[in-house]
């Protein structure tokens, strides 16, 4: 089965993820089958924190592609403001 998933890259204490689609039974960092985007979680300034393309992303679930919780997590999309405000 195919999963979409982060993959770890950068130096110690300075992480940087790849968001890729790779065989559930490879380990974290190995082979991929293809890179869909990057998460940079120590983002600052004018630095994008995620970049996907969302397009592929979309092309392997439709294929049967299963998404980590983190990545799910990650491509959820945020509330907007007029919805986080409105009173309960």
């Amino acid at each position: 089965m195919v999963k979409i998933r982060l993959a770890r890259a950068g130096t110690k204490k300075r992480p940087f993820y790849y968001l890729v689609a790779t065989d559930r039974r490879n380990p974290r960092d190995s082979r991929f089958i293809e890179r869909l985007g990057i998460y940079n979680p120590k983002a600052t300034g004018g630095e994008q924190k995620l970049v996907t393309e969302s397009d592929r992303i979309q092309h392997w679930v439709k294929q049967g592609a299963q998404l980590s919780e983190r990545v799910a997590f990650l491509l959820k999309p945020a509330p907007t403001a007029t919805a986080a405000s409105k009173p309960v």
